[in-house]
This record gives structure tokens, sequence and C-alpha cells, in this order.
């Protein structure tokens, strides 16, 4: 099958407590957005989509989130090579 198992989409919901200078920033994006796209999005709407393009952004996360990746295939491929000797057909017992 081409298509791999869906990662789990459950929302995870969070409850964040910002400072009154960074929520009065949130809400002047919101407005921000709303001029520049022509509707109105609640902060709370904003908020995931903000952190998402952030985290994209930032590129040293991406570059650890790489080397991270490269590791665990690394020790998966290495690891490939080992059979189970319950699985081995040429192990008599």
């Amino acid at each position: 099958m081409k298509l791999a198992k869906l990662p789990d989409r459950t929302p995870v919901r969070m409850n964040l407590v910002l400072a009154p200078s960074l929520a009065k920033r949130l809400r002047e994006y919101a407005d921000f957005y709303a001029e520049t796209y022509g509707s109105k999005e609640e902060v709370a709407e904003l908020i995931p989509f903000i952190l998402e393009a952030f985290l994209d952004s930032d590129a040293d996360y991406k570059s650890k989130q790489k080397d991270d990746k490269r590791k665990k295939s690394s020790r998966l491929g290495s690891l490939q090579g080992l059979r189970e000797p319950a699985n081995d057909p040429g192990l008599k017992l």
C-alpha cells in the first residue's frame, strides 16, 4: 500500500496563560490578518497556525529534527539485519 497509516489527528486542548502584552500583540495580529485577508478570525483560531509557522521557519529546530530522524533511521537500519531466533528458518530447535 502506498499510503502510510494516518497519524493521530485527535486534537489536544491546551490552556495558556499569556502576559497582557503578548495577548495584545496577538489581538493586533488578528486585526492585521483581517485587514490582509478580509476575514476576521479569533485569536484562538490563529494561534495553532502561528505556532506551526514559527516551528516550520526555525532552521535550527528543523536541522535538529532531520538529525534525530537520521539517527533513528540509522539505528533501525542496523537492527534490520538481526533476526529473531524463532523466526530463523535455518535454526533447528
